[in-house]
Protein backbone atom coordinates (compact mmCIF):
# COMPACT_ATOMS: atom_id res chain seq x y z
CA UNK A 1 0.00 0.00 0.00
CA UNK A 2 1.27 2.68 -1.14
CA UNK A 3 1.04 6.67 0.64
CA UNK A 4 -1.75 8.48 -0.91
CA UNK A 5 -2.42 11.70 0.90
CA UNK A 6 0.70 13.62 0.80
CA UNK A 7 0.25 16.79 1.54
CA UNK A 8 2.90 19.98 2.74
CA UNK A 9 1.62 19.47 6.52
CA UNK A 10 1.94 15.45 6.29
CA UNK A 11 5.15 16.29 4.97
CA UNK A 12 5.88 18.70 7.81
CA UNK A 13 5.03 16.00 10.08
CA UNK A 14 6.83 13.10 8.89
CA UNK A 15 9.81 15.53 8.26
CA UNK A 16 9.77 16.43 11.59
CA UNK A 17 9.58 13.09 13.27
CA UNK A 18 13.17 13.06 11.19
CA UNK A 19 14.62 15.96 12.80
CA UNK A 20 15.02 14.14 16.10
CA UNK A 21 17.79 11.53 16.70
CA UNK A 22 15.99 9.75 19.14
CA UNK A 23 13.10 9.00 16.91
CA UNK A 24 15.44 8.48 14.22
CA UNK A 25 16.95 5.90 16.28
CA UNK A 26 13.60 4.44 17.24
CA UNK A 27 12.75 4.77 13.90
CA UNK A 28 15.72 2.64 12.44
CA UNK A 29 15.12 0.03 14.76
CA UNK A 30 11.49 -0.17 13.75
CA UNK A 31 12.70 -0.39 10.22
CA UNK A 32 15.25 -3.23 10.72
CA UNK A 33 13.40 -5.18 12.75
CA UNK A 34 9.54 -4.62 11.52
CA UNK A 35 8.43 -5.05 15.11
CA UNK A 36 9.13 -4.17 19.03
CA UNK A 37 7.36 -3.67 22.11
CA UNK A 38 8.17 0.05 24.12
CA UNK A 39 10.39 -1.94 26.74
CA UNK A 40 12.49 -3.66 24.21
CA UNK A 41 13.13 -0.33 22.72
CA UNK A 42 14.15 1.54 26.14
CA UNK A 43 16.51 -1.10 26.76
CA UNK A 44 18.26 -1.38 23.71
CA UNK A 45 18.28 2.32 23.63
CA UNK A 46 19.02 3.17 26.75
CA UNK A 47 16.05 5.86 27.10
CA UNK A 48 13.78 5.90 30.64
CA UNK A 49 10.50 5.10 29.79
CA UNK A 50 9.23 8.87 29.99
CA UNK A 51 11.56 9.23 26.94
CA UNK A 52 10.50 6.42 25.12
CA UNK A 53 6.97 7.13 25.38
CA UNK A 54 6.53 10.61 24.54
CA UNK A 55 8.89 10.06 21.26
CA UNK A 56 6.91 6.82 20.35
CA UNK A 57 3.60 9.50 21.04
CA UNK A 58 5.15 11.71 18.64
CA UNK A 59 5.39 9.22 16.05
CA UNK A 60 2.03 7.90 16.49
CA UNK A 61 0.70 10.96 16.13
CA UNK A 62 2.53 12.20 13.09
CA UNK A 63 0.72 9.10 11.37
CA UNK A 64 4.19 6.87 11.05
CA UNK A 65 3.53 4.25 13.59
CA UNK A 66 0.72 1.34 14.02
CA UNK A 67 0.54 -0.52 16.96
CA UNK A 68 -1.32 -4.04 18.33
CA UNK A 69 -1.69 -5.03 21.63
CA UNK A 70 -0.76 -8.24 22.52
CA UNK A 71 -1.75 -9.53 25.79
CA UNK A 72 -0.31 -6.84 28.46
CA UNK A 73 2.15 -5.76 25.68
CA UNK A 74 1.68 -3.25 23.03
CA UNK A 75 4.38 -3.20 20.23
CA UNK A 76 5.19 -0.89 17.42
CA UNK A 77 5.78 -0.93 13.46
CA UNK A 78 6.05 1.78 10.89
CA UNK A 79 2.68 1.93 8.83
CA UNK A 80 2.98 0.29 5.54
CA UNK A 81 1.64 3.15 3.66
CA UNK A 82 4.54 5.00 4.65
CA UNK A 83 7.61 2.62 4.33
CA UNK A 84 8.80 4.06 1.04
CA UNK A 85 9.88 7.02 2.09
CA UNK A 86 11.18 6.04 5.47
CA UNK A 87 13.16 3.56 2.86
CA UNK A 88 14.59 6.13 1.10
CA UNK A 89 15.42 8.23 4.19
CA UNK A 90 17.86 5.01 5.54
CA UNK A 91 19.16 4.63 2.61
CA UNK A 92 20.65 7.32 3.12
CA UNK A 93 21.66 6.50 7.01
CA UNK A 94 23.04 3.13 6.64
CA UNK A 95 26.07 3.55 7.77
CA UNK A 96 25.55 5.88 10.68
CA UNK A 97 27.33 4.35 13.52
CA UNK A 98 24.73 4.78 16.15
CA UNK A 99 22.77 3.32 14.61
CA UNK A 100 24.82 0.47 13.89
CA UNK A 101 25.74 -0.32 17.58
CA UNK A 102 21.65 0.06 17.93
CA UNK A 103 21.11 -2.63 16.22
CA UNK A 104 24.32 -4.41 17.84
CA UNK A 105 22.23 -4.08 20.86
CA UNK A 106 19.58 -5.66 19.28
CA UNK A 107 20.97 -8.67 18.17
CA UNK A 108 22.83 -9.58 21.16
CA UNK A 109 19.27 -8.73 22.96
CA UNK A 110 17.72 -10.84 20.53
CA UNK A 111 20.13 -13.81 20.75
CA UNK A 112 20.07 -13.69 24.67
CA UNK A 113 16.27 -13.65 24.65
CA UNK A 114 16.06 -16.90 22.59
CA UNK A 115 18.70 -18.78 24.35
CA UNK A 116 16.59 -17.53 27.85
CA UNK A 117 13.58 -18.95 25.89
CA UNK A 118 15.16 -22.31 25.15
CA UNK A 119 16.42 -22.83 28.75
CA UNK A 120 12.84 -21.89 29.82
CA UNK A 121 11.56 -24.95 27.10
CA UNK A 122 13.75 -27.39 28.05
CA UNK A 123 13.21 -26.82 31.37
CA UNK A 124 9.22 -27.64 31.21
CA UNK A 125 9.94 -30.94 29.00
Amino acid sequence: MKLKHFNIQYGSQIFKSFSDEARIRILSLLFNHEELCISDIEHILDFTQTKTSRHISYLKNAGLLNSRKDDQWVFYEIKEEVMGLVSQIFKYLDKDVQLQKDDEVYQVLRSNRELAMNKRQNRFE
